[in-house]
């Protein structure tokens, strides 16, 4: 397993992730706890140390499943825990709420649902604009002095957000939609992640499972699946250009390096700068492939390769934008 240290925050993490949206349900078509299990069991022994999660995966669902996960000998000691704050929810339905007082509780609730009394990393899950981030920055400076976080991210975030954020308190990630397809970090987040020194936790690696390989145009979405709303799923027209470019990827992929366009995708995240790819998975065989992305380069040819594909399959490709949860509305 390759890692990276987390920032200037002294955290050596692998550079692969597990990402737990899909474990706690909600929008994926509900969860089994006893297979959530040990898929976290199987990542830490696959060398997998950081866990991403946030209260609003299953609202709860999740950050309780990875405690359980974690409860038994010394896997807590092993595990990086990664995760949020900064939303609520009231009738299955997200908002942003970054009030101080708001991250106080959800930080004693994440504590008592993950079965631990520090947080590795605590991160905010999207900017609030109603309130300043200087006072965000702020109280998780304070968690982070009081010894209840070890680390302090951001999610979502502009370059500009999170240079106010750094003037009052330490910032050591930030994660953002980053993936073959949704490169739009590439522009502002990505160099300024390089220049200040921060990790750039990527989720979404897999473009929700396009870049798996699977994903064919008679693969169907059931229940409250997000991709049932995706537009890269849901437009049959687009489905098929983004089918079609992950075909020349795999093509590629085989022809130069003997592997497949998921471990192609994953290694592209990791050949772009200082990155943590987050892999979603429900079950221990969906991480059978993570070996395939580790110890080796892509290198300049293959990366010009790639963009020429991406170029002529997608000239107008889709960015994230579907999934970012509303605003509160000012009082």
């Amino acid at each position: 397993m390759e890692t990276i240290t987390l920032g200037t925050s002294g955290i050596r993490s692998s550079r692969i992730g597990l990402g737990t949206w899909a474990i706690g349900g909600w929008m994926w078509g509900g969860t089994d706890e006893v297979q959530a299990i040990s898929t976290i069991r199987t990542a830490l022994d696959l060398g997998i140390t950081l866990i991403d999660t946030a209260p609003v995966y299953g609202f709860g669902t999740s950050e309780s499943i990875v405690g359980k996960a974690l409860s038994t000998g010394s896997l807590r000691q092993q595990a990086i825990i990664a995760t949020k704050a900064g939303l609520e929810w009231s009738g299955g339905r997200p908002r942003r709420d970054s009030r101080p007082a708001r991250l106080r509780q959800e930080l004693e609730d994440s504590l008592r649902r993950l079965g631990t009394d520090y947080i590795d990393l605590y991160q905010i899950h999207w900017p609030d604009p109603l309130v300043p981030i200087e006072e965000v920055a702020e109280e998780l400076h304070r968690m982070h002095r009081e010894g209840k976080i070890r680390a302090i991210g951001v999610s979502n975030f502009s370059p500009l957000q999170m240079e106010t954020f750094r003037r009052v308190a330490p910032l050591h990630t930030v994660q953002p939609p980053y993936n073959l397809f949704e490169r739009g970090i590439d522009a502002d987040v990505l160099p300024y992640a390089g220049r200040t020194g921060l990790t750039v936790l990527a989720y979404g690696a897999l473009c929700r499972g396009l870049l798996s390989g699977r994903i064919t145009m008679d693969t169907r979405f059931e229940g409250d699946d997000l991709r049932r709303t995706d537009p890269k799923f849901a437009d049959m027209q687009l489905r098929s250009r983004y089918v079609r470019a992950v075909h020349a990827l795999d093509a590629l992929a085989q022809q130069h390096f003997g592997r497949d366009v998921l471990s192609l995708a994953v290694r592209w995240v990791l050949d772009r700068g200082p990155t943590v790819a987050l892999w979603g998975a429900r079950r221990p065989e969906q991480l059978d492939a993570i070996a395939g992305a580790l110890a080796w380069n892509l290198g300049a040819q293959a990366m010009k390769e790639i963009d020429d594909i991406l170029e002529h399959e997608l000239d107008a490709p889709l960015g994230p934008e579907f999934m970012a949860p509303p605003e509160r509305a000012a009082a």
